[in-house]
């Protein structure tokens, strides 16, 4: 069955699933929303009950956000929210570390070595390795100017 590029396209599209673009968008608005407030708390309550700096906080509010987010992962509770919510569960740091956890949660039976430690920047490594290029291009430039 050869068929035309043109004729793919429409045979695609008459498969494909139409989004509900307007859902969607509503649903990553509530859980980007509710995990940036949930940060947002955790600042408050560290600053105002630990007694701790802004800067301080942040930082261990992102520490917390990161591990819940990998518990999750674990627990299979993550990659429902990520369904349900889309981009509002991927784009924050919960994320990014979803994106690392999980190759290597998918992989783990092959062993450490080559399933954990070969598959956990997967979906990561690109990532890290194109920040940190932009990072030394940006760094230079900035030393040149």
């Amino acid at each position: 069955m050869d068929m035309t590029p043109r004729e793919y396209q429409q045979y695609v599209q008459r498969k494909m699933k139409k989004s509900p673009l307007g859902k969607d968008v509503c649903l990553a608005f509530f859980v980007g929303g509710a995990i940036c407030a949930l940060g947002q708390a955790s600042v408050m309550l560290m600053m105002n009950y630990l007694g701790m700096e802004k800067e301080e906080a942040q930082t261990w509010m992102l520490v917390e956000l990161i591990l819940a987010s990998i518990l999750l992962t674990g627990f299979g509770i993550y990659p429902k929210l990520v369904e349900w919510g889309g981009a509002g569960a991927l784009v924050p740091i919960t994320g990014f570390a979803n994106s690392v956890v999980a190759p290597a949660i998918e992989y783990k039976a092959e062993g450490h070595v080559f399933g954990i430690g070969c598959k956990i920047f997967t979906i990561a490594g690109p990532v890290i390795l194109f920040g940190v290029f932009t990072s030394w291009i940006l760094g230079i430039i900035l030393l040149i100017g």
